[in-house]
């Protein structure tokens, strides 16, 4: 099945930014930079990124962030703070978790893996408002494996998967309205 949407934004960041408690603040300001395409390397992540060939980060090399749920969760806060890879918007991203699917944003396909969630950690309530990081659990985004090597721009984009990704929306928007017990 193939689906439309938008990759919004890029991050690369040569190091960690968030250290010790939050309540103590950013030990360090890290320089990001928010690219208009980045390199995907096969089983290593983004070149210029601080997973960049982590061998303990390879199945999280890259990692995703449905800007729906940002938005829901942080307002108007810039999402570049989750420090997730690939802020994307109209792309459910829980469906892809330990299935295989392909992204094509102009440059030819890469392929991926979807591995476990990108949890939120304590520091967004630091960085992006109280709350947020309770907002984001099960949405926070989703750590993958880049299977193949490509380049992904901002832009518009293709994600093809045999995952159907409208009728796990519908059940997440089904499960959402449920009231907590």
């Amino acid at each position: 099945m193939e689906y439309s949407f938008e990759i919004v934004s890029l991050l690369v960041s040569p190091a960690h930014a968030y250290f010790g408690r939050p309540k103590d603040g950013p030990a360090v300001l890290v320089q990001t930079s928010t690219p208009e395409q980045v390199e995907i390397v096969a089983d290593k992540g983004i070149r210029g990124d601080r997973f960049f060939g982590v061998r303990a980060h390879t199945e999280a090399a890259v990692t995703f962030l449905a800007l729906e749920a940002w938005q829901a969760a942080a307002g108007d806060v810039d999402p570049s703070v989750a420090r997730r890879n690939v802020v994307v918007r109209g792309l459910e991203l829980d469906p892809l978790r330990a299935h295989e699917f392909t992204i094509n944003s102009g440059s030819g396909p890469i392929r991926f893996r979807g591995g476990r969630p990108a949890h939120p950690c304590s520091w967004m309530d630091t960085v992006a408002g109280e709350g947020v990081r309770k907002a984001l659990i099960g949405r926070g985004g989703l750590r993958t494996q880049p299977l193949t090597s490509g380049v992904l721009h901002v832009g518009p984009a293709v994600l093809t998967a045999d995952v159907d990704l409208d009728a796990a929306r519908a059940a997440d928007q089904v499960k959402r309205a449920q009231p907590l017990r």
